[in-house]
Protein backbone atom coordinates (compact mmCIF):
# COMPACT_ATOMS: atom_id res chain seq x y z
CA UNK A 1 0.00 0.00 0.00
CA UNK A 2 1.34 3.42 -0.90
CA UNK A 3 1.77 5.92 1.90
CA UNK A 4 -1.05 8.44 2.21
CA UNK A 5 -0.89 12.07 3.30
CA UNK A 6 -2.92 12.79 6.42
CA UNK A 7 -4.99 15.97 6.62
CA UNK A 8 -4.78 18.02 9.84
CA UNK A 9 -8.10 18.34 11.65
CA UNK A 10 -9.43 20.71 14.30
CA UNK A 11 -12.74 20.41 16.10
CA UNK A 12 -14.93 23.37 15.19
CA UNK A 13 -18.59 23.02 16.11
CA UNK A 14 -20.77 25.57 14.28
CA UNK A 15 -22.42 28.25 16.40
CA UNK A 16 -25.79 27.09 15.11
CA UNK A 17 -25.31 23.69 16.75
CA UNK A 18 -24.42 25.29 20.06
CA UNK A 19 -27.52 27.49 19.90
CA UNK A 20 -29.75 24.54 19.03
CA UNK A 21 -28.37 22.57 21.98
CA UNK A 22 -29.18 25.38 24.40
CA UNK A 23 -32.70 25.73 23.01
CA UNK A 24 -33.36 22.01 23.37
CA UNK A 25 -32.02 22.02 26.93
CA UNK A 26 -34.28 24.94 27.83
CA UNK A 27 -37.32 22.80 27.00
CA UNK A 28 -36.25 19.83 29.13
CA UNK A 29 -39.05 18.02 30.98
CA UNK A 30 -37.98 15.71 33.80
CA UNK A 31 -39.82 12.66 35.15
CA UNK A 32 -40.75 12.28 38.79
CA UNK A 33 -38.76 10.03 41.09
CA UNK A 34 -39.64 7.56 43.83
CA UNK A 35 -38.65 8.38 47.39
CA UNK A 36 -35.32 6.81 48.33
CA UNK A 37 -34.74 5.50 44.81
CA UNK A 38 -31.05 6.38 44.79
CA UNK A 39 -29.48 4.79 41.70
CA UNK A 40 -31.62 1.65 41.85
CA UNK A 41 -33.94 2.80 39.07
CA UNK A 42 -31.36 4.67 37.01
CA UNK A 43 -29.79 8.12 37.05
CA UNK A 44 -30.96 10.18 40.06
CA UNK A 45 -33.20 13.14 39.23
CA UNK A 46 -30.99 15.59 41.13
CA UNK A 47 -27.96 14.58 39.05
CA UNK A 48 -29.82 15.15 35.80
CA UNK A 49 -31.24 18.50 36.87
CA UNK A 50 -27.81 19.72 37.95
CA UNK A 51 -26.04 18.52 34.78
CA UNK A 52 -28.69 19.88 32.43
CA UNK A 53 -28.64 23.28 34.16
CA UNK A 54 -24.85 23.39 33.86
CA UNK A 55 -24.89 22.29 30.22
CA UNK A 56 -27.44 24.98 29.38
CA UNK A 57 -26.05 27.98 31.24
CA UNK A 58 -22.56 27.47 32.68
CA UNK A 59 -20.72 24.96 30.53
CA UNK A 60 -18.28 26.52 28.02
CA UNK A 61 -17.85 24.16 25.06
CA UNK A 62 -15.49 26.56 23.30
CA UNK A 63 -13.07 26.36 26.22
CA UNK A 64 -12.88 22.57 26.06
CA UNK A 65 -12.90 22.48 22.28
CA UNK A 66 -9.78 24.67 22.32
CA UNK A 67 -8.12 22.45 24.94
CA UNK A 68 -8.74 19.32 22.88
CA UNK A 69 -7.38 20.95 19.75
CA UNK A 70 -4.30 22.07 21.67
CA UNK A 71 -3.60 18.73 23.36
CA UNK A 72 -4.53 16.22 20.67
CA UNK A 73 -2.88 16.25 17.22
CA UNK A 74 -5.82 15.23 15.04
CA UNK A 75 -6.05 14.20 11.40
CA UNK A 76 -8.35 12.63 8.83
CA UNK A 77 -7.75 10.27 5.92
CA UNK A 78 -9.88 8.52 3.33
CA UNK A 79 -9.81 4.73 3.11
CA UNK A 80 -11.63 2.18 1.02
CA UNK A 81 -13.22 -0.74 2.85
CA UNK A 82 -14.03 -3.66 0.61
CA UNK A 83 -17.75 -3.70 -0.19
CA UNK A 84 -18.50 -0.53 1.80
CA UNK A 85 -16.92 2.30 -0.14
CA UNK A 86 -14.85 5.19 1.17
CA UNK A 87 -14.57 6.19 4.83
CA UNK A 88 -13.21 9.48 6.07
CA UNK A 89 -11.48 8.44 9.28
CA UNK A 90 -10.74 10.85 12.14
CA UNK A 91 -7.85 9.99 14.45
CA UNK A 92 -5.29 11.26 16.93
CA UNK A 93 -1.67 10.70 15.91
CA UNK A 94 1.07 11.57 18.37
CA UNK A 95 4.63 10.73 17.40
CA UNK A 96 7.30 10.17 20.02
CA UNK A 97 10.54 12.11 19.67
CA UNK A 98 12.39 8.78 19.48
CA UNK A 99 12.81 7.17 16.04
CA UNK A 100 12.78 3.77 17.76
CA UNK A 101 9.34 4.29 19.30
CA UNK A 102 6.88 1.38 19.09
CA UNK A 103 3.81 2.09 16.91
CA UNK A 104 0.70 1.56 19.05
CA UNK A 105 -2.90 1.50 17.84
CA UNK A 106 -5.30 2.46 20.65
CA UNK A 107 -8.95 1.55 20.02
CA UNK A 108 -11.76 2.93 22.19
CA UNK A 109 -15.21 1.46 22.82
CA UNK A 110 -18.74 2.55 23.76
CA UNK A 111 -19.68 4.80 25.46
CA UNK A 112 -16.20 6.19 24.93
CA UNK A 113 -14.49 8.04 22.11
CA UNK A 114 -11.05 9.23 21.06
CA UNK A 115 -11.12 11.26 24.32
CA UNK A 116 -10.08 8.10 26.15
CA UNK A 117 -6.53 8.47 24.82
CA UNK A 118 -6.19 11.97 26.27
CA UNK A 119 -4.62 11.10 29.64
CA UNK A 120 -2.38 8.29 28.42
CA UNK A 121 -1.07 10.10 25.33
CA UNK A 122 1.66 12.18 27.03
CA UNK A 123 2.70 9.18 29.15
CA UNK A 124 2.99 6.79 26.23
CA UNK A 125 4.93 9.21 24.01
CA UNK A 126 7.32 10.33 26.75
CA UNK A 127 10.98 9.46 26.11
CA UNK A 128 12.95 8.05 29.03
CA UNK A 129 15.75 5.50 29.29
CA UNK A 130 13.81 3.61 31.96
CA UNK A 131 10.85 2.62 29.79
CA UNK A 132 9.80 2.22 26.15
CA UNK A 133 8.18 5.04 24.22
CA UNK A 134 5.38 4.78 21.68
CA UNK A 135 4.02 6.44 18.55
CA UNK A 136 0.29 6.52 19.33
CA UNK A 137 -2.60 6.34 16.85
CA UNK A 138 -6.14 6.57 18.28
CA UNK A 139 -8.93 6.54 15.68
CA UNK A 140 -12.56 7.44 16.17
CA UNK A 141 -14.54 4.32 15.31
CA UNK A 142 -16.66 4.70 12.16
CA UNK A 143 -19.83 6.49 13.27
CA UNK A 144 -18.12 7.91 16.37
CA UNK A 145 -16.63 11.34 16.98
CA UNK A 146 -15.66 12.93 13.70
CA UNK A 147 -15.34 9.81 11.53
CA UNK A 148 -17.86 9.02 8.82
CA UNK A 149 -20.24 6.11 9.37
CA UNK A 150 -21.22 3.01 7.41
CA UNK A 151 -24.19 3.54 5.10
CA UNK A 152 -24.78 -0.15 4.37
CA UNK A 153 -25.79 -3.06 6.57
CA UNK A 154 -23.21 -5.63 7.56
CA UNK A 155 -20.22 -3.53 8.68
CA UNK A 156 -18.77 -5.91 11.26
CA UNK A 157 -15.62 -6.27 13.36
CA UNK A 158 -13.66 -7.63 10.39
CA UNK A 159 -14.32 -4.36 8.56
CA UNK A 160 -13.15 -2.29 11.53
CA UNK A 161 -10.00 -4.41 11.58
CA UNK A 162 -9.44 -3.88 7.85
CA UNK A 163 -9.89 -0.13 8.18
CA UNK A 164 -7.57 0.29 11.16
CA UNK A 165 -4.87 -1.93 9.69
CA UNK A 166 -4.95 0.22 6.55
CA UNK A 167 -4.63 3.31 8.73
CA UNK A 168 -1.51 2.03 10.47
CA UNK A 169 0.15 0.90 7.25
CA UNK A 170 -0.65 4.24 5.58
CA UNK A 171 1.20 6.05 8.38
CA UNK A 172 4.32 3.98 7.72
CA UNK A 173 3.67 1.57 10.59
CA UNK A 174 3.71 -1.68 8.67
CA UNK A 175 4.27 -3.51 11.96
CA UNK A 176 2.64 -2.36 15.19
CA UNK A 177 1.01 -3.37 18.48
CA UNK A 178 -2.54 -2.72 19.69
CA UNK A 179 -4.35 -1.81 22.90
CA UNK A 180 -8.09 -1.67 23.48
CA UNK A 181 -10.94 -2.04 25.93
CA UNK A 182 -14.65 -2.68 25.46
CA UNK A 183 -15.38 -2.73 21.70
CA UNK A 184 -11.71 -1.95 21.20
CA UNK A 185 -10.79 -5.32 22.70
CA UNK A 186 -12.99 -7.09 20.16
CA UNK A 187 -11.61 -5.09 17.26
CA UNK A 188 -7.99 -5.60 18.27
CA UNK A 189 -8.67 -9.34 18.70
CA UNK A 190 -9.93 -9.37 15.12
CA UNK A 191 -6.82 -7.46 14.03
CA UNK A 192 -4.66 -10.05 15.79
CA UNK A 193 -6.58 -12.83 14.05
CA UNK A 194 -6.61 -11.35 10.53
CA UNK A 195 -3.33 -9.42 10.49
CA UNK A 196 -1.36 -11.01 13.32
CA UNK A 197 2.23 -11.84 12.51
CA UNK A 198 2.51 -9.79 9.34
CA UNK A 199 1.27 -6.46 10.72
CA UNK A 200 -0.03 -6.76 14.29
CA UNK A 201 2.84 -8.09 16.43
CA UNK A 202 1.20 -8.18 19.86
CA UNK A 203 -1.99 -7.04 21.53
CA UNK A 204 -2.98 -5.91 25.00
CA UNK A 205 -6.41 -5.37 26.52
CA UNK A 206 -7.89 -4.12 29.77
CA UNK A 207 -11.11 -6.03 28.98
CA UNK A 208 -9.82 -9.61 29.28
CA UNK A 209 -12.32 -12.11 28.08
CA UNK A 210 -12.75 -14.94 25.63
CA UNK A 211 -15.88 -15.83 23.65
CA UNK A 212 -16.10 -19.18 25.42
CA UNK A 213 -14.57 -18.21 28.77
CA UNK A 214 -16.74 -19.66 31.50
CA UNK A 215 -16.50 -22.07 34.38
CA UNK A 216 -14.27 -24.98 33.33
CA UNK A 217 -16.03 -28.32 32.90
CA UNK A 218 -14.76 -31.76 33.78
CA UNK A 219 -14.90 -32.93 30.19
CA UNK A 220 -13.72 -29.83 28.29
CA UNK A 221 -10.99 -28.60 30.68
CA UNK A 222 -10.39 -31.39 33.21
CA UNK A 223 -7.16 -29.94 34.65
CA UNK A 224 -8.68 -26.49 35.17
CA UNK A 225 -11.82 -28.07 36.61
CA UNK A 226 -9.88 -30.17 39.12
CA UNK A 227 -7.59 -27.26 40.01
CA UNK A 228 -10.47 -25.51 41.73
CA UNK A 229 -10.62 -28.25 44.37
CA UNK A 230 -6.91 -27.79 45.07
CA UNK A 231 -6.83 -23.98 44.84
CA UNK A 232 -10.28 -22.43 45.46
CA UNK A 233 -11.11 -18.99 44.15
CA UNK A 234 -9.51 -16.08 45.99
CA UNK A 235 -11.56 -13.37 47.66
CA UNK A 236 -10.67 -11.04 44.78
CA UNK A 237 -11.89 -13.61 42.26
CA UNK A 238 -15.13 -14.06 44.18
CA UNK A 239 -15.62 -10.28 44.20
CA UNK A 240 -14.98 -10.25 40.46
CA UNK A 241 -17.64 -12.90 39.91
CA UNK A 242 -20.13 -10.84 41.93
CA UNK A 243 -19.30 -7.81 39.79
CA UNK A 244 -19.82 -9.87 36.63
CA UNK A 245 -23.15 -11.20 37.90
CA UNK A 246 -24.32 -7.68 38.74
CA UNK A 247 -23.45 -6.46 35.25
CA UNK A 248 -25.15 -9.37 33.52
CA UNK A 249 -28.34 -9.16 35.59
CA UNK A 250 -28.63 -5.45 36.44
CA UNK A 251 -26.52 -3.50 33.94
CA UNK A 252 -26.82 -5.27 30.60
CA UNK A 253 -30.18 -4.02 29.33
CA UNK A 254 -28.59 -1.39 27.11
CA UNK A 255 -26.77 -4.16 25.22
CA UNK A 256 -29.93 -6.08 24.43
CA UNK A 257 -31.62 -2.96 23.10
CA UNK A 258 -28.63 -1.74 21.08
CA UNK A 259 -28.08 -5.12 19.44
CA UNK A 260 -31.74 -5.72 18.59
CA UNK A 261 -33.48 -2.39 17.91
CA UNK A 262 -30.76 0.30 17.76
CA UNK A 263 -32.77 2.62 15.53
CA UNK A 264 -35.51 2.94 18.15
CA UNK A 265 -33.28 4.30 20.91
CA UNK A 266 -31.49 6.30 18.22
CA UNK A 267 -34.47 8.64 17.83
CA UNK A 268 -34.42 9.48 21.52
CA UNK A 269 -30.70 10.23 21.83
CA UNK A 270 -30.54 12.11 18.52
CA UNK A 271 -33.43 14.45 19.27
CA UNK A 272 -32.94 14.87 23.02
CA UNK A 273 -29.63 15.92 24.58
CA UNK A 274 -31.19 15.10 27.96
CA UNK A 275 -31.91 11.57 26.80
CA UNK A 276 -28.37 11.18 25.50
CA UNK A 277 -26.90 12.51 28.74
CA UNK A 278 -28.93 10.10 30.88
CA UNK A 279 -28.17 7.10 28.63
CA UNK A 280 -24.40 7.57 28.84
CA UNK A 281 -23.96 9.21 32.24
CA UNK A 282 -25.53 6.16 33.88
CA UNK A 283 -22.72 3.99 32.45
CA UNK A 284 -19.95 6.44 33.30
CA UNK A 285 -20.86 6.23 36.97
CA UNK A 286 -21.97 2.61 37.25
CA UNK A 287 -19.11 1.18 35.24
CA UNK A 288 -16.26 3.05 36.91
CA UNK A 289 -14.59 2.39 40.25
CA UNK A 290 -15.86 5.27 42.34
CA UNK A 291 -14.20 7.71 39.95
CA UNK A 292 -15.00 11.34 40.90
CA UNK A 293 -16.55 12.58 37.66
CA UNK A 294 -16.62 16.37 37.48
CA UNK A 295 -19.66 17.89 35.82
CA UNK A 296 -17.73 19.57 33.00
CA UNK A 297 -15.78 16.37 32.44
CA UNK A 298 -19.04 14.47 31.94
CA UNK A 299 -20.48 17.17 29.70
CA UNK A 300 -17.41 17.21 27.45
CA UNK A 301 -17.64 13.43 27.13
CA UNK A 302 -21.34 13.69 26.18
CA UNK A 303 -20.80 16.70 23.92
CA UNK A 304 -18.48 14.66 21.70
CA UNK A 305 -21.47 12.38 21.07
CA UNK A 306 -23.94 15.24 20.62
CA UNK A 307 -21.72 17.14 18.18
CA UNK A 308 -20.44 14.03 16.41
CA UNK A 309 -20.31 13.97 12.66
CA UNK A 310 -23.01 11.30 12.20
CA UNK A 311 -25.01 11.64 15.40
CA UNK A 312 -25.16 9.33 18.43
CA UNK A 313 -27.51 6.78 16.83
CA UNK A 314 -24.69 5.68 14.53
CA UNK A 315 -22.67 4.47 17.52
CA UNK A 316 -25.21 1.77 18.42
CA UNK A 317 -25.18 -0.14 15.15
CA UNK A 318 -21.95 -2.03 15.79
CA UNK A 319 -23.86 -3.92 18.48
CA UNK A 320 -26.53 -5.01 16.01
CA UNK A 321 -24.01 -6.02 13.36
CA UNK A 322 -21.91 -8.04 15.80
CA UNK A 323 -24.99 -9.99 16.92
CA UNK A 324 -26.41 -10.77 13.49
CA UNK A 325 -24.41 -13.27 11.49
CA UNK A 326 -20.99 -12.99 9.98
CA UNK A 327 -17.75 -14.84 10.59
CA UNK A 328 -17.25 -16.69 13.85
CA UNK A 329 -15.59 -14.61 16.55
CA UNK A 330 -11.89 -15.56 16.76
CA UNK A 331 -11.52 -17.71 19.85
CA UNK A 332 -7.74 -17.84 19.87
CA UNK A 333 -4.90 -15.70 18.58
CA UNK A 334 -1.26 -16.59 18.12
CA UNK A 335 0.70 -13.36 18.62
CA UNK A 336 1.80 -12.33 22.15
CA UNK A 337 -1.16 -11.18 24.26
CA UNK A 338 -1.35 -9.19 27.50
CA UNK A 339 -4.19 -8.79 30.02
CA UNK A 340 -4.61 -6.06 32.63
CA UNK A 341 -7.21 -6.83 35.30
CA UNK A 342 -8.87 -3.79 36.89
CA UNK A 343 -10.87 -4.58 40.02
CA UNK A 344 -14.19 -3.08 38.93
CA UNK A 345 -14.15 -4.16 35.30
CA UNK A 346 -17.57 -5.39 34.19
CA UNK A 347 -16.43 -8.82 33.07
CA UNK A 348 -14.21 -10.04 35.87
CA UNK A 349 -13.75 -13.80 36.08
CA UNK A 350 -11.09 -16.07 37.66
CA UNK A 351 -7.85 -15.74 35.76
CA UNK A 352 -7.54 -19.48 35.12
CA UNK A 353 -10.63 -19.26 32.88
CA UNK A 354 -8.73 -16.99 30.51
CA UNK A 355 -5.39 -18.78 30.20
CA UNK A 356 -4.11 -19.21 26.65
CA UNK A 357 -0.71 -20.35 25.33
CA UNK A 358 0.10 -16.89 23.94
CA UNK A 359 -0.83 -15.00 27.13
CA UNK A 360 2.59 -13.58 28.03
CA UNK A 361 1.66 -10.73 30.38
CA UNK A 362 -0.83 -10.29 33.23
CA UNK A 363 -1.24 -7.52 35.78
CA UNK A 364 -3.64 -6.91 38.66
CA UNK A 365 -4.95 -3.49 39.75
CA UNK A 366 -6.84 -2.74 42.94
CA UNK A 367 -8.18 0.50 41.45
CA UNK A 368 -9.99 1.02 38.18
CA UNK A 369 -13.13 0.08 36.32
CA UNK A 370 -14.29 -0.13 32.72
CA UNK A 371 -12.61 3.12 31.63
CA UNK A 372 -9.06 2.21 32.62
CA UNK A 373 -7.30 4.73 30.36
CA UNK A 374 -9.35 7.51 31.95
CA UNK A 375 -9.66 6.26 35.54
CA UNK A 376 -6.16 4.87 36.07
CA UNK A 377 -3.93 6.05 33.20
CA UNK A 378 -0.70 5.48 35.11
CA UNK A 379 -1.65 1.88 35.82
CA UNK A 380 -2.52 1.09 32.22
CA UNK A 381 0.56 2.79 30.79
CA UNK A 382 2.74 1.09 33.40
CA UNK A 383 1.51 -2.28 32.19
CA UNK A 384 2.32 -1.46 28.57
CA UNK A 385 5.77 -0.29 29.58
CA UNK A 386 6.39 -3.56 31.43
CA UNK A 387 5.01 -5.81 28.73
CA UNK A 388 7.09 -4.15 26.00
CA UNK A 389 10.05 -3.06 28.12
CA UNK A 390 13.50 -4.62 28.17
CA UNK A 391 12.47 -7.19 30.77
CA UNK A 392 9.06 -7.81 29.25
CA UNK A 393 7.91 -10.91 27.42
CA UNK A 394 6.99 -8.85 24.35
CA UNK A 395 10.19 -6.81 24.15
CA UNK A 396 11.35 -6.28 20.58
CA UNK A 397 8.25 -7.76 18.90
CA UNK A 398 8.26 -4.91 16.36
CA UNK A 399 11.54 -5.32 14.40
CA UNK A 400 13.77 -2.25 14.60
CA UNK A 401 11.44 -0.48 17.05
CA UNK A 402 12.25 -1.48 20.62
CA UNK A 403 10.96 1.75 22.18
CA UNK A 404 14.44 2.75 23.37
Amino acid sequence: MSQTIETPFRISVPDEQLSLLKRKLSFAVFPDELEGAGRDYGVPLADMQRLVARWKDGYDWRKYEAELNEELPQFTQDFEVEGFGTFNLHYVHKKSASPNAIPLLFVHGWPGSFLEVRKILPLLSAVDDSHPTFHVVAPSLPGYGFSSAPTKKGFKYAQYAELFNKLMVSLGYNEYITQGGDLGSYITRWIASLYGGKHSKAWHTNYPRSPSAGPPSLFRQPLQYLSYFITPYTEAEKAGLRRTEWFQTQGHGYNTLQKTQPQTIGYAVTDSPVGLLAWIYEKLVNWSDGYAWEDDEVLTWISIYWFSRCGPAATFRVYYESAHGGAKFPENTTIPMGFSYFSKELYNVPRRWLKRPNLVFESEHERGGHFAAHENPEGLVGDLRRMFGKEGAAFGVVPGRTGF
